[in-house]
């Protein structure tokens, strides 16, 4: 860690230092430690109060500035870089601890760690690129890197059809291409603490909009590697452990038993087994499934005899439950069901 990293983290934690105390911190001359802080001050990321022989430096609190955004963008080179360290500084510098709520810092700070982790285990990228902006209303950041691409990877990894494939196994949550180091939740509850939340590599984007409760999938121009953006307010409510609990509750000691999947994000008609088949791929991980049939159209009899019958016969430990299914399509599952079709 260069020498202003340290300085700004050491007056971001004690809210002020001065000059002589920074000094013997950094083991350097107070005229080296003058340079620093002369720095720090023009670019306006710290700033001085008393006089030249009591100066006392603190953090520039971003809520004082002009509403115009606050931007930090940086490249990183990922072998042995720390997510926790890269964190520490861009909250010093954006000055968070007084930007967000304090149940946004928390989601930020999990979600950050937790994606540039992914870009440095598995995306077999030299570096990265990571830009953080402090706007009126929320905060935003991306982690892009330059690797074999997310939706790739996976697919690659479990022999999958395609990258689409990839991405709807993904999103189910509980698969990862390194089990001896991950367990595959990282993603799943990144896309449900944000308020908007993108994920794009090569021709593919999805988008989860938590505000709307809506998913997204999209065609975009070719993208090398993967780029993920994401945004919530400076002001947030949202509770970080409660998300973890809508999924890992305690009737389920707390582990991640539960997932929810967005039907139409595979199609929005199902007609046959098979196609039951491919959609509950992986879901014998869990114990409760909470299946959303928003947007959904039609469903065809050998569809719903597969999904309600005949995986509830053959999994009678695991719970299916239904979302946003219309009365029309409700009454086919329970007629289809009840005669066993």
């Amino acid at each position: 860690m260069d020498a202003r990293h340290q300085i700004m983290n050491y007056i971001a934690e004690r809210k002020t230092a001065t000059g002589p105390e920074l000094a013997k911190l950094l083991n350097i001359t107070p005229q080296a430690v003058h340079k620093h802080l002369k720095v720090l001050v023009t670019q306006g990321r710290i700033m001085k109060s008393g006089g030249t022989r009591k100066a006392a430096y603190s953090i520039v609190n971003v809520k004082c500035k002009s509403p115009s955004s606050l931007t930090l963008k940086k490249d990183y080179f990922l072998a042995g870089l720390q997510e926790h360290e890269v964190f520490q500084r861009l909250a010093a510098q954006a000055n968070l601890r007084y930007v967000l709520s304090g149940q946004a810092l928390t989601i930020v700070r999990y979600a950050f760690t937790e994606l540039l982790n992914n870009a440095i285990d598995h995306s077999r990228s030299e570096r990265c690129l990571i830009v953080m902006s402090i706007e009126p209303y929320v905060v935003h950041f991306s982690v892009r890197d330059f690797g074999i691409g997310l939706f790739h990877s996976i697919a690659h990894k479990f022999n999958l059809a395609d990258e689409v494939a990839a991405m709807q196994e993904l999103i189910k949550g509980k698969i990862t291409t390194m089990a001896e180091r991950h367990s595959g939740e990282g993603i799943f509850f990144t896309s449900k603490v944000a308020d908007r939340i993108s994920f794009r590599s090569h021709n593919i984007g999805i988008v989860f909009d938590n505000r709307k409760n809506d998913i997204l999938v999209e065609d975009r121009r070719s993208l090398k590697g993967t780029e993920v953006d994401f945004i919530i307010s400076r002001r947030s409510k949202r509770d970080l452990n409660a998300v973890f609990s809508a999924y890992a509750p305690a009737e389920y000691d707390f582990r991640f038993e539960k997932t929810k999947v967005a039907v139409k994000l595979f199609q929005e008609e199902y007609i046959s087994r098979s196609e039951a088949k491919r959609l509950l791929v992986g879901l014998d991980k869990f114990k409760e499934i909470v299946l959303d049939f928003k947007g959904v159209k039609t469903l065809g009899q050998g569809f719903a005899d597969e999904v309600f019958r005949v995986y509830g016969r053959e999994h009678p430990d695991t719970l299916i439950r239904t979302e946003n299914l219309s009365p029309v399509l409700e009454q086919m599952i329970r007629h289809t069901v009840d005669n066993g079709i």
